[in-house]
């Protein structure tokens, strides 16, 4: 009677192809089990020779990183930072800040004001460390959502398309829209406390681009590379495009200043995300803006001069960083 039962090899009768094999199988599975740790742990990248963190205010969830990082390679940039999470009501939010003590330290870094009838757990004097949660109750208290404009700029961009002076719209602008978060306590439906718990781009603006013919077709080539000349919109992006072109910077750097910002912040001094990002670059933590000023917190130019700072080592630029941007959808 034949057996049709295969035969099982051991261990010993094993060739040395077949044990190559079964090791490369086995660092694989190691490989893919410990790439999904990682990837699971707050998106963490290590970026060479950099130690910056951010996170983009276009993303409500703060899931999606702009600058990452680890735990211990934020610590090793800045000694005694750490982050605290926050509960009001059931919202959270990080708060990032340096050497904290106790409770009421973190709230003081988070800008958080406690109200008199608020319950607080664990109480203002205790220690605090990276796993304590704070947890904060406030009767007769609502989180209200309220949507506010971003203007959209005018981008203007030379095509040997068309004749030279001849101008025609090739995309219509569109305002963006900024989703702010507060904790509002009323009494006898009169508001008497409104605090910003979160501020972040919901929608971003979609430029007007308008192409402008010069009937050259010498200039072919220098048109496809030019991301174009944006037209300041207030008070900000004039300064950062006076400050840019009398610093050695071009039209298409402030133009892509104008693009990161207007998609990161809105141009919003205190966006903040429940992350903890905060400012016009969406800097996580904001604190660490410090390095351009001691007023980073409420100046949009010392933001402004941090952002430029940062471009320039992590990409090269201010365009370099825009570039990645259009690819990754963050910076």
């Amino acid at each position: 009677m034949s057996r049709h039962r295969k035969e099982m090899p051991t261990l010993s009768s094993l060739s040395k192809r077949q044990w190559l094999r079964i090791v490369a199988v086995v660092a694989t599975i190691v490989m893919v089990a410990g790439a999904g740790v990682l990837s699971a742990d707050f998106y963490q990248s290590h970026q060479k020779g950099s130690y910056l963190t951010s996170y983009s205010a276009t993303s409500s969830s703060a899931t999606e990183v702009s600058r990452g990082t680890s735990r211990d390679d934020l610590r090793a940039a800045n000694s005694g930072t750490s982050y605290v999470k926050v509960k009001i009501n059931g919202k959270s939010r990080m708060v990032f800040g340096n050497n904290f003590t106790d409770v009421k330290s973190v709230l003081d870094a988070g800008d958080i004001t406690l109200e008199p009838d608020d319950s607080i757990s664990p109480s203002l004097s205790s220690k605090v460390k990276e796993s304590t949660v704070i947890t904060i109750e406030r009767s007769a208290a609502d989180l209200d959502t309220s949507e506010a404009a971003i203007a959209f700029n005018t981008v203007k961009k030379e095509t040997a398309a068309l004749p030279k002076g001849q101008e025609k719209v090739q995309t219509e602008g569109q305002e963006g829209i900024m989703e702010t978060t507060s904790l509002v306590t009323r009494s006898k439906d009169k508001v008497t406390s409104s605090n910003v718990f979160a501020s972040y781009v919901k929608q971003a603006p979609v430029d007007k681009v308008i192409l402008v013919g010069t009937g050259s077709t010498s200039s072919v080539q220098a048109a496809a590379a030019n991301i174009g000349t944006t037209v300041p919109a207030g008070e900000m992006q004039q300064w950062a495009h006076d400050y840019m072109l009398s610093n050695g910077y071009t039209e298409a750097d402030f133009t892509a200043t104008v693009y990161i910002i207007s998609h990161e912040s809105g141009w919003r001094v205190n966006a903040q995300n429940p992350s903890g990002a905060y400012g016009l670059p969406q800097a996580l933590p904001g604190s660490k803006m410090a390095s351009a000023g001691a007023d980073w917190a409420n100046n949009y130019q010392t933001q402004l001069k941090w952002f430029w700072g940062y471009c320039a080592q992590r990409y090269g630029s201010v365009q370099g960083a825009y570039n990645y941007w259009l690819s990754h959808h963050n910076y």
